[in-house]
């Protein structure tokens, strides 16, 4: 087109949205041409670089296009122009480009959630009370239901590396829900309190009104939806097992929330908490040694290293004046020690109604 009345003939470049071939062009060899006009003060239109057969033909063709390099009739030569000026026009209507996908796709994932939900009511939901996940679709199932939640989320997560690689994609997706104003309600082992991954997580989501708990006691990963679904491990590694039977999910429910009332809030670091805390740590350790589990198993039971694991029954040795675990377990016996003490001042509680 030609500019306003200053003769110059400008590349065409209006509206058109440039793609990944024509950028790896204008930075391969299109700038370095560019460069040279600016140094040259333009080239004339039978330059043979510029021609159809010159090697820099491909290169010239794009800052034409682009609007690059405008032809001044009056001096009759290809000039460059501020890039300035031309940037917008190419740079505009990606971002427009890059804003209405951005749009479409929210508006596609709001349609195919009332669809999710719809199906997930259904009779015919995944074809019955339970699914088997595998691999990755673990974990897009977990981000796909905890989007959907309308009113609780209880998650009870053991202290282990696959859990801490997990943690920034769940601190994204359990801030988002609790921002939508679900409820939550999250347990972890006591040795999750030595975890800094923990720890931010914890930092993350109790201001956005979550609530964190820790317990002595071993316990595998369930999530509980809305109590409407349930997501257990399943006995393979990397699968898990999606559960919507109504009973069984009562039943996950009050195992929960019977832990939940044991345990001790995550961001309580009263003396008299983290003392108990120890008492227990330390009744789980003798009664795993009572137990006769190995090293490996009592670690991860407790969820600590074995290592960790080790200082603990170094430490109760020397608490009862033993050099070997064999003498430790007769001590142990001789006293009447089983790991079942109720700490002073607390007796037993009351016995649960089963329900039945």
């Amino acid at each position: 087109m030609e500019g306003f009345g200053t003769g110059v003939v400008m590349g065409g470049g209006g509206g058109v949205a440039y793609g990944p071939d024509q950028r790896s062009v204008f930075e391969a060899t299109a700038t370095a041409l560019y460069e040279r006009l600016v140094a040259e003060g333009g080239t004339p239109p039978d330059d043979e670089r510029i021609s159809e057969s010159g090697d820099a033909a491909e290169a010239f063709a794009l800052l034409k296009e682009i609007g690059l390099v405008a032809l001044d009739k009056a001096e009759g030569r290809w000039m460059p122009v501020d890039p300035s000026i031309v940037q917008s026009r190419v740079v505009s209507p990606l971002g427009q480009q890059g804003a209405e996908l951005i749009a479409e796709s929210a508006q596609w994932a709001k349609a195919f959630q009332g669809l999710t939900q719809a199906w997930r009511r259904s009779p015919e939901a995944l074809r019955g009370p339970f699914s088997e996940l595998r691999g990755d679709a673990i974990a897009a199932y977990i981000t796909s239901v905890v989007a959907d939640a309308s009113e609780e989320l209880l998650t009870a997560q053991p202290q282990t590396n696959r859990a801490m690689k997990q943690l920034p994609e769940a601190i994204e997706r359990e801030v988002a829900a609790l921002r939508r104003g679900i409820k939550m309600r999250t347990l972890y082992q006591h040795a999750a309190r030595r975890s800094a991954a923990t720890a931010k997580y914890v930092a993350a989501v109790t201001p956005e009104g979550a609530q964190v708990r820790t317990l002595d006691e071993f316990f595998n990963r369930l999530i509980v939806i809305d109590r409407q679904i349930a997501i257990i491990p399943g006995r393979e590694r990397n699968v898990a097992l999606a559960v919507r039977e109504p009973s069984l999910i009562a039943y996950l429910a009050d195992i929960f929330e019977r832990s939940w009332e044991r345990a001790r809030p995550f961001t309580n670091r009263d003396t008299p908490v983290v003392r108990d805390i120890a008492a227990e740590q330390r009744a789980m350790t003798i009664r795993m040694l009572i137990g006769g589990h190995a090293d490996p198993s009592g670690a991860a039971r407790l969820g600590v290293s074995p290592r960790t694991y080790a200082g603990y029954v170094s430490e109760l040795k020397q608490e009862f004046e033993v050099e070997s675990r064999f003498q430790l377990g007769y001590e142990m016996g001789r006293r009447g020690v089983t790991g079942r003490d109720q700490p002073a001042g607390e007796g037993p509680g009351p016995v649960p109604d089963p329900g039945f």
